[in-house]
């Protein structure tokens, strides 16, 4: 630590990787105060800055203004330290679907000095006992309507001593909001360290035990400061929305750092299906939205039944590899760029991207200002630009798992390195090609599975799909595309020879897919990824 915590309970510190193991963090122009707490800047100090009456938050048929955000966060604080015993550096989980009320949790658990430890609603009392154990944690807050999950949990997990209920609607009719409206309006926040750690991530996408992140206070004001500045410009008048949960990073920078932290106003939807964000985007005008390739899909054919979205001035997309037919049917029909990014729950946020005045398709685009990237081969050397290889980048966020758990798995030599497969072009943009287990080897041939799937998606019967490796005792593995048709579109060995007729009209014929599989529906996380190793032999139950 280069300043004296202010964690009491030290487990956080304690369990940071080996300082050797770190990535090399860049944080010139990145000056914050020694002493800071991400809580308080996000509120009490916009207040401060005359964004009193502004609205913070909208969600549940309400709007609250800074200030009101601001008192409740205190409020919660109080109640956190007078009634709960929670000291800084103690670890607090948060149950909750997107609303305002978990924002205010999050915000009131930081301000007391913890480490929070946000989480999805759709998780299990199995799941859950991960976290607590992994995290060590004592004190939980949950949404009463989520409580029978946490509750079994909290019986067979005695280190979680205590859990309060909070009612996630309007009503505040729970016991943490009963014992909140009790408390003064003011709270003195923890003077935590600006390297102190505020969150604990969990990384989605996983098969097998999850990896936990750990970030700091100044890593959460750093996204806001780099991505949300530089790409999307935010203003106090812009108001946010988006699908991706609190409990992802990704969610959490889009729609609750970013909005705050430049006085601007985030809607919050506990169910963010593509019709309900489309309704809320024409009753609040909404102007930046963050979602996955496949929700803007549903939004341009809702645009063809005339819903009006032209209040949006960005739209951005990560998560899930942008196909190009989405980006040209956007600008085709907003005539604004969607600006496609990366990032990563160990980066905390998006790190490279397009930009509203320099954007491609089938481009992930530059790095963002103070981060530098590269592609690499195995060995650790720098690829020719036009080859594949895996993206290692530096910059002033960068991975620091707890306990130092698989720390160099990612970190090499002061690089922190995705798993992701990108090739550099020779202007300098980087365009990805693949997971590095979305990778396909059929026959001796490498192919991208995301290529396969953006030409599919050229089709106008198919309105998704994705593509994995199937294992063929010939070839090895040969590609296997399970799609998703547009209604009333027949399924049968004619349209499936149409399809890949198609593909191979489009790309080097190895690789089009030799067998495909019509379904219904395709298994998705909470944030819109498709979850393609469910769909491959040993994911199937």
């Amino acid at each position: 630590m280069a300043h004296a915590s202010a964690h009491t309970d030290t487990f956080a510190h304690d369990n940071l990787p080996p300082i050797d193991t770190w990535p090399e963090f860049l944080l010139d122009g990145y000056d914050y105060p020694d002493y800071l707490n991400v809580g308080t800047e996000l509120t009490d100090a916009m207040v401060t800055k005359g964004f009193g009456d502004h609205i913070a938050l909208i969600g549940n048929g309400r709007r609250r203004t800074y200030k009101e955000l601001t008192d409740w966060t205190n409020r919660i604080a109080h109640v956190l330290v007078d009634d709960m015993g929670v000291e800084p550096g103690n670890r607090v989980l948060i149950r909750s679907a997107n609303n305002p009320a978990m924002v205010a949790c999050w915000l009131a658990a930081t301000k007391v000095g913890a480490v929070v430890v946000n989480t999805m609603p759709m998780l299990r009392a199995s799941e859950l006992s991960k976290y607590i154990d992994k995290a060590q944690i004592a004190f939980a807050l949950c949404d009463t309507r989520l409580m029978e999950e946490l509750e079994a949990c909290a019986v067979k997990n005695p280190a979680l001593k205590k859990v309060i209920g909070f009612d996630g609607t309007s009503n505040h009719e729970a016991e943490l909001d009963r014992l909140a409206l009790e408390k003064p309006v003011r709270f003195e926040a923890v003077q935590t360290a600006k390297d102190d750690v505020a969150l604990l991530s969990f990384t989605s996408g996983s098969t097998g035990d999850p990896k936990v992140t750990m970030h700091f206070h100044r890593d959460l004001l750093v996204i806001a400061d780099s991505y949300a500045k530089e790409v999307l410009g935010v203003v106090p008048e812009d108001i946010f929305i988006g699908s991706p949960p609190l409990a992802f990073t990704f969610g959490l920078g889009g729609l609750a750092i970013f909005p705050l932290r430049f006085g601007a106003a985030a809607t919050l939807l506990e169910n963010a299906s593509p019709p309900n964000m489309i309704e809320i985007i024409e009753k609040y005008r909404a102007t930046v939205c963050f979602t996955a390739p496949t929700a803007y899909r549903a939004m341009l054919r809702a645009m063809d039944g005339g819903a009006d979205l032209s209040s949006l001035r960005a739209a951005v997309s990560a998560g899930e590899t942008l196909p190009a037919p989405v980006y040209d049917e956007w600008i085709a029909k907003t005539g604004k760029p969607m600006l496609d990014g990366i990032g990563a729950t160990e980066m905390l946020h998006i790190f490279i991207s397009n930009r509203f005045d320099d954007h491609r398709p089938a481009c992930t685009g530059k790095p963002i200002t103070g981060y530098i990237a590269k592609v690499i081969a195995e060995d650790g050397t720098e690829q020719p630009r036009g080859t594949p290889g895996r993206l290692a980048l530096k910059g002033p966020t960068g991975c620091r798992y707890l306990g130092g758990h698989r720390q160099e798995e990612y970190v090499k030599d002061g690089w922190n390195i995705s798993g992701d497969t990108f090739i550099q072009d020779d202007d300098g943009y980087f365009h990805f090609s693949a997971r590095n287990d979305d990778m396909i080897v059929s026959s001796g041939y490498n192919i991208a599975g995301p290529e396969v799937e953006a030409a599919l998606l050229a089709h106008d019967i198919v309105k998704e799909c994705a593509v994995i490796a199937a294992p063929d005792p010939e070839r090895g593995f040969i590609v296997e595309a399970h799609i998703v048709l547009a209604e009333n579109a027949t399924r049968d060995a004619a349209q499936a020879k149409a399809l890949q007729d198609h593909v191979k009209a489009l790309l080097a014929p190895f690789k089009y897919p030799r067998s495909i599989v019509f379904t219904d529906t395709l298994p998705k996380t909470a944030t819109g990824k498709i979850q393609r190793f469910l769909l491959k032999p040993q994911g199937k139950a």
